[in-house]
């Protein structure tokens, strides 16, 4: 039995208008140009440049479009196309009465790992067969230069992907000729087989006899130890080793000054990324004054061509079918080329204005940089200030970048949760967390301080701080616990 039934709801649906604002508003400046350049190549009536609207009989027509013999025609504005919408009417880093030179960012030229073991791959004796599982092997290397799938899943990959019949040894003895490569300690399945992998690399080429002895008992300490060594329980591998405190000091060294991550000598994979500011700001005196990066303020006007187009159809037969279908394209691409302007303004001023409030939240940080000026600030406060939603400070936030006099500053830099003192007054954790390293970086490294003494002395400053906090302060600046700090 079917039954009909009415229901109510409430929906809010944003217009594309909205949806095109927000989508410019979270994208940095670097990626700013390209999503101009896409909007330039889909739309033809969006062109690049500054208007000049001639003073001619154009300006003040009105064009019509009849899609309905039996609907009055609806009005098009040539004026709403044609006026100077002043792009660049908003304070601009570079603005200035003459043509601002165009520099492009250079991009450094950098070998990257993959390209650097495939290299040394070549080199080897390899037949098809082998080097298209060399391939694979290095294909799997991560960007810290280990290779963690296990070498059971390689063989299947080799099956499936590559339609090869291999196994585990043969792959293993492939690998063992990838870990001879640059750098000293590719391709490991672990961080003890890395680091044996760059001691027996060192020892090599060491002809010093005492060197060579330090170096073949911190193999025998990653090799036979490593289990104590990670948890720096010096007095077993002391006792094992049957070494005194000064041997076992130069033996650990050997192992502490190895690089763990040795595929971070390409810095990830050789990409380079520079950051590029999105508001620059100036101390004037002690006036603080903040600029947009001019990149945010692409030149961009309504092409004149297809403006005149509505004009002719003014003057045209309004019932032809193949003209009203070419009026119907180029509204709505002038339509679209006008929302898309808007945007861009729109994105401009909220930018500035999220930002300006940030300055005054935070204006005694910013006048000298000194972090101990931090204030706790939230999305919210700041959202308030501005009279906008938590969700639009977040995305200006999320990916926006401040150049200072004291250094280039991520946005959600300067957001951070409060503290209580005993004074009743509210610090930011940064502030807290300075505090903690430089407990830290003081200490006794012998009897480094638990996690409960950095509490007690933290409350002593004032900082009403509980050790689970401090725990997860610790961790947030990747200080290990007070056992993994003890040294000799």
């Amino acid at each position: 039995m079917q039954k009909l039934s009415l229901n109510q709801s409430l929906q809010q649906k944003l217009s594309p208008q909205q949806i095109q604002f927000i989508k410019l508003l979270q994208i940095p400046t670097a990626e700013l140009r390209a999503r101009v350049l896409e909007e330039l190549e889909i739309n033809p009536t969006l062109e690049e440049g500054k208007d000049e609207p001639e003073k001619d009989d154009l300006l003040g027509n009105e064009a019509e479009e009849n899609y309905d013999d039996d609907k009055e025609p609806e009005e098009v504005n040539i004026d709403d196309y044609l006026q100077d919408d002043e792009i660049s009417g908003y304070k601009m880093q570079g603005d200035s009465g003459g043509q601002e030179e165009d520099k492009e960012m250079p991009i450094p030229m950098t070998t990257t790992l993959m390209d650097a073991l495939d290299r040394q791959l070549g080199f080897l004796k390899l037949d098809e067969r082998q080097k298209i599982i060399g391939q694979q092997l290095i294909g799997s290397i991560d960007e810290d230069g280990y290779i963690r799938r296990d070498l059971k899943a390689i063989v299947n990959d080799m099956a499936f992907a590559q339609n090869i019949e291999t196994s585990e040894e043969e792959i293993e003895e492939i690998l063992f000729r990838i870990q001879r490569f640059d750098p000293a300690g590719i391709g490991a399945r672990d961080l003890q087989e890395c680091l044996l992998l760059q001691l027996e690399r060192r020892l090599e080429g060491e002809t010093d006899a005492a060197e060579r002895y330090y170096l073949e008992k911190a193999m025998e300490v990653v090799d036979n130890h490593f289990e104590e060594f990670t948890k720096k329980h010096y007095q077993k591998i002391k006792k094992r080793l049957d070494v005194d405190d000064e041997t076992l000091k130069e033996i650990i060294q050997q192992v502490t000054k190895l690089n763990p991550k040795p595929g971070d000598t390409f810095s990830n994979f050789g990409t380079s990324q520079y950051v590029i500011p999105d508001f620059i700001l100036n101390n004037n005196n002690g006036k603080l004054e903040i600029t947009l990066n001019s990149k945010n303020a692409p030149e961009l006007r309504i092409s004149r061509s297809y403006a005149e187009m509505l004009d002719t159809y003014d003057k045209s037969n309004k019932k032809d079918k193949a003209i009203k279908e070419t009026v119907t394209f180029v509204k709505q691409k002038l339509d679209a080329a006008k929302w898309f302007i808007d945007a861009i303004k729109q994105r401009q001023q909220t930018l500035l204005k999220t930002m300006q409030a940030i300055l005054d939240y935070q204006y005694e940080f910013f006048l000298e940089g000194d972090e101990s000026k931090f204030k706790p600030m939230i999305l919210k406060d700041i959202a308030e200030r501005i009279d906008m939603d938590i969700s639009t400070v977040s995305r200006v936030a999320n990916s926006k970048a401040i150049q200072t006099d004291f250094g280039i500053y991520p946005l959600k830099y300067f957001f951070s949760e409060g503290i209580a003192t005993d004074s009743g007054e509210d610090v930011s954790s940064r502030e807290v967390k300075a505090k903690l390293k430089e407990l830290v970086d003081n200490e006794n490294k012998k009897k480094p301080l638990s996690d409960d003494k950095l509490e007690k002395l933290l409350n002593e400053e004032g900082y009403k701080i509980a050790r689970r906090t401090v725990a997860k302060y610790r961790e947030q600046l990747n200080i290990p616990v007070a056992r993994l700090r003890k040294e000799l």
